[in-house]
């Protein structure tokens, strides 16, 4: 997965008005949340492989602890992920308050 990259004609030195800040921290906003979804996809697939239904594969995992495992790994990373969306929502609503600030 690579990452955006930001265009070479932004200057970091330059006053950015409110706008254009408000600008790039959606945009940040948008890229965690790209980054998050890439994450629960991962979490997806692993569990899709374990059970042998990723591609039509056979089943990858048979003993009922080693799946309980993986889904126990599966349900932490989303909790984490659960965790971010949940900071990410503030963020959106501090964005959304500075921009209604005069």
């Amino acid at each position: 997965m690579s990452f955006p990259n930001i265009p070479e004609d932004i200057n970091p030195i330059e006053d950015f008005d409110k706008e254009q800040v408000a600008l790039f921290l959606l945009a940040s906003i948008a890229f965690e949340e790209l980054a998050l979804a890439h994450v629960m996809n991962a979490e997806a697939e692993k569990l899709q492989f374990a059970l042998g239904t990723l591609d039509d594969n056979d089943r990858v995992v048979d003993d009922l602890d080693d799946l309980l495992q993986i889904n126990r790994s599966v349900e932490r990373v989303l909790r984490t992920v659960v965790k971010k969306e949940i900071i990410l929502q503030f963020k959106l609503e501090d964005v959304v308050e500075f921009l209604l600030d005069d």
